[in-house]
C-alpha cells in the first residue's frame, strides 16, 4: 500500500501564488526521488470547530488560509530514502525560504491502511 506525507499549513492567504510556486518547484525533486505524485489544497470550507479545528491546529492568523497537501509514495521504504537523498541534493539546499511559517506546519507519514 502507498505512503502518504501529509501536511496542514498556515499560509499568507496574498501569498498563495507563491506558495503554489514554491511547490512548482519542490513536486519534480519529489518525483525523482520517487514519490507517485504531490497534491497541494486550498482551505475553501474550513470551519470553526467546537473542540478543535484544522485552523486552530496551525495557530492560523488573519489574513491566512489552511493549505494542506499530501505526498504520495509507493511505500514507506521508498519515502524514507527519498527524503535522505533529497536532504542531501544541493538544489533543494538552494531553495528560498518557503512561503509560509514552517514553525506553524502540522506534518506526518501515513500508511495507506484502506482505499475505495
Amino acid at each position: 500500500m502507498p505512503f502518504l506525507d501529509i501536511t496542514v499549513i498556515p499560509v499568507p492567504t496574498a501569498g498563495k501564488a507563491a506558495y503554489l510556486e514554491h511547490s512548482r518547484k519542490t513536486t519534480p525533486l519529489f518525483r525523482e526521488y520517487g514519490a507517485l505524485g504531490v497534491t497541494e489544497c486550498w482551505g475553501e470550507d474550513v470551519p470553526d470547530g467546537k473542540v478543535t479545528d484544522f485552523k486552530r491546529s496551525v495557530a492560523l492568523r488573519d489574513g491566512e488560509t489552511v493549505a494542506v497537501g499530501w505526498i504520495t509514495w509507493p511505500d514507506k521504504a521508498v519515502r524514507d530514502a527519498g527524503w535522505a537523498a533529497m536532504m542531501q541534493d544541493e538544489r533543494m539546499r538552494a531553495m528560498p525560504t518557503p512561503p509560509f511559517d514552517a514553525k506553524r506546519m502540522i506534518y506526518a507519514g501515513f500508511e495507506v491502511v484502506l482505499e475505495g
